[in-house]
């Protein structure tokens, strides 16, 4: 596969349905690690670091990125922050962890369906990227 940049550069920001939604619906395999009304969270298949999770809005809504928000996504916005903490917890990671939001082709988004990755289980670095 080609590399994230590439990736992230070679995707079309778009409203239609992307890779998550076929995880959302069970269409294709997913490790789940978090699930509830509003929100998946999953395992990435291609980590960055020893915990690697995707969490997603179970609805889009016009929320490709986070650039797109708008008032309306408020709620649906803290519940994935607020999601990342309950699985930072359930997944040990007491330490410390980093939550990224990819945003439009310069930050690096593929897919157009906001997603927050959380990541630890090892000492991040900065400045990232």
């Amino acid at each position: 596969m080609a590399s994230e940049k590439e990736a992230a550069l070679a995707a079309v920001p778009s409203d239609s349905p992307t890779i998550f939604d076929k995880i959302i619906n069970k269409e294709i395999p997913s490790t789940v690690v978090y699930e509830d009304d509003q929100v998946l969270a999953f395992r990435d298949i291609a980590p960055q670091a020893p915990t690697h999770i995707l969490i997603i809005p179970k609805s889009k809504d016009g929320l490709t990125g986070l650039s797109k928000a708008e008032e309306r996504h408020i709620e649906i916005l803290g519940r994935l922050l607020y999601t990342a903490k309950l699985v930072a917890k359930q997944e040990g990671l007491e330490d410390g962890f980093r939550i990224v939001i990819n945003d439009g082709p310069q930050g690096c988004q593929s897919v157009y369906h906001i997603h927050v990755h959380l990541i630890g289980g090892r000492q991040m670095n900065w400045p990232p990227g």
